[in-house]
């Protein structure tokens, strides 16, 4: 008598499989948040066991902080190759933001929207945040726009336009209407910003 067929597991590098790991993560934390999901869990979004897990990252805390990291790199490399380019702050920003999120969707939700909640990584969204703001504010160094507490307030205002920009983009629009984000976007900071200077005159 045969038996039934068994599906051959996917042998995959390591890089690979470590990036494999960190995506299932993503949409296993991000549906059951820290507490709630489990490696198994984690190993199952993955479709590997709970060792193979482990053998890439030592805890469930390492492996929700290696998400976040993730994202974060990639936005900074995205954002920077983007400048390098010679695209304006506005068009560089939005344009890594979208990119990163359609990479890896529920990585971009869980360091943007859903880390931030979390205690044990509330701390960690937040570093991340600040370091965004902190882009923004030497964007707008060059731009009168009044007081520190103007600059300050203008500068976190410019980054939750643009992250919450490309979330609610993702749960409304396809991929192939994403260059129309890029130009909205690109042409709204910009009128912000000269409309606070204009008022700081």
């Amino acid at each position: 008598m045969v038996g039934p067929a068994t599906v051959p597991r996917r042998l995959l590098a390591r890089p690979a499989r470590r990036a494999a790991i960190l995506s299932a993560a993503a949409v296993a934390f991000g549906q059951g948040g820290f507490s709630a999901t489990s490696m198994e869990d984690v190993a199952g979004a993955a479709g590997i066991t709970r060792l193979i897990v482990y053998r890439h990252f030592e805890s469930k805390e390492a492996l929700y902080e290696a998400v976040l990291a993730q994202v974060r790199d990639r936005l900074a490399q995205g954002f920077g190759a983007h400048r390098a380019r010679g695209l304006t702050g506005s068009e560089a920003a939005v344009r890594a933001l979208l990119e990163g999120a359609r990479e890896d969707p529920a990585a971009f939700t869980l360091l943007w929207r859903q880390a931030a909640r979390e205690p044990r990584f509330a701390a960690h969204a937040a570093s991340v945040r600040a370091g965004a703001v902190e882009v923004a504010r030497e964007l707008l160094a060059p731009v009168s726009i009044g007081d520190g507490v103007r600059r300050a307030w203008a500068a976190e205002l410019i980054l939750s336009f643009l992250v919450d920009s490309v979330l609610h983009w993702l749960e409304e629009a396809p991929p192939e209407r994403d260059p129309e984000l890029v130009e909205m976007v690109s042409r709204s900071v910009p009128a912000m910003v000269r409309a606070w200077a204009g008022g700081a005159l």
